[in-house]
């Protein structure tokens, strides 16, 4: 594999926590996404809400489906710039491992639930995961993964937390928040892949579920310019081959408008290695007209599909879930596993407990303590 200087080198990485020797035959970010394709919460995924519930529909897109597809798109990209194809893959395996059950509504509850007790951010709580909560090896918890890994899988972290993290590991995955500077190349990469990826499949998972139409996307100009440039070369084509080669077409010239834009904003600021890429402005971008329609698109899944009635209405239910399973835990904390009930900060490790839920074992866990049938 080549790789351009200031992409991220397994043989520069700045280690893992606890020292391991080299594998045999893997680098160190392949071993990472190895760890996290092998761990119990990447396997929880499949059950996570991405916008849909998962027994609303067999073919909506999961955590984990979202996951991979961010993946695909991150190596693609990655290829073309000469970037660290396996540390892209390692980070956006494993960046929505923090996710709660149902999606963002059950995130924002369980900060809500923690609000006197430190709140909830997803991202910090994927850090948790690999950091802490897996229970693979003896000689530590968590899966040992290395800085360039954590790094990346920590997206988004409040100051306060940022400063908490730096004062448990000082030079760590918290410093860049403190001191303003970016993470490596390959985790802005996987920050954009994300946003491509879920625009993308919200607009199928969108039109699939009948919330919202095709005609209804004629308020957005970039579904229009590239359904309108597969209606020139097929005019007879409609309905699922139409929307299909549209989201094909865009998802391309997205790819490639990323790649031709960081080139030219490497080649102004030309980093000669990743620490020194740390340092400049955010490098992996859109062109700025790109950004636009990417924006405007975000601005219509929004008002037409996430606050959709129907998809408030399961939203609502959601919420009601976790904020009842997070009192019915503080008030008998044996109803949790006994990991969980035995920990000294009952809060954080309620949090934790409803954080690594599935959809569906949230929801027998609060008809069982509750007696109520929600979904």
């Amino acid at each position: 594999m080549w790789l351009a200087p200031y992409a991220s080198h397994p043989d520069r990485t700045r280690g893992r926590r606890h020292p391991e020797p080299a594998a045999p035959t893997r680098s160190d970010f392949q071993r990472d996404r190895d760890r996290i394709v092998h761990s119990t919460a990447f396997r929880r995924l499949v059950y996570k809400t991405q916008v849909f519930l998962n027994h609303e529909g067999d073919l909506f897109r999961t955590r984990l489906t979202h996951s991979l597809e961010v993946a695909q798109l991150g190596r693609s990209i990655a290829r073309s710039l000469g970037l660290n194809e396996d540390l892209v893959e390692a980070i956006a395996l494993a960046h929505d491992l923090g996710h709660t059950p149902f999606g963002h509504a059950g995130q924002d509850t369980l900060n809500e639930c923690m609000a006197g007790h430190g709140g909830f951010e997803h991202n910090l709580q994927s850090l948790r995961v690999i950091d802490a909560l897996e229970e693979r090896y003896p000689a530590y918890d968590g899966l040992n993964l290395t800085f360039e890994t954590r790094e990346g899988v920590l997206k988004h972290c409040s100051r306060r937390n940022a400063e908490l993290l730096e004062a448990q590991e000082p030079g760590g995955v918290g410093r860049r928040f403190i001191e303003g500077t970016q993470p490596s190349l390959e985790a802005q990469l996987c920050n954009l892949a994300d946003e491509i990826a879920y625009n993308a499949h919200d607009i199928d998972d969108g039109v699939r579920s009948g919330l919202v139409t095709l005609e209804q996307f004629e308020a957005v100009p970039l579904f229009v310019h590239f359904r309108d440039e597969t209606l020139r070369e097929y005019p007879e084509v409609r309905g699922r081959r139409l929307l299909f080669d549209t989201i094909r077409r865009m998802l391309s010239q997205q790819v490639y408008d990323v790649i031709d834009a960081t080139r030219a904003a490497i080649a102004e600021h030309m980093p000669v290695n990743a620490d020194q890429a740390r340092r400049c402005p955010p490098l992996v971008r859109f062109s700025p007209g790109m950004r636009e329609a990417s924006t405007q698109l975000k601005r219509f899944l929004f008002r037409e599909l996430y606050r959709h009635p129907q998809v408030n209405e399961t939203t609502v239910r959601a919420k009601q879930v976790i904020s009842q399973l997070f009192a019915a835990y503080v008030a008998q904390p044996r109803e949790m596993q006994a990991g969980f009930a035995e920990r000294e900060d009952l809060h954080k490790a309620v949090a934790d407990y409803i954080a690594g839920m599935t959809d569906r074992f949230a929801l027998r866990e609060h008809e069982r303590l509750t007696g109520q049938r929600l979904f």
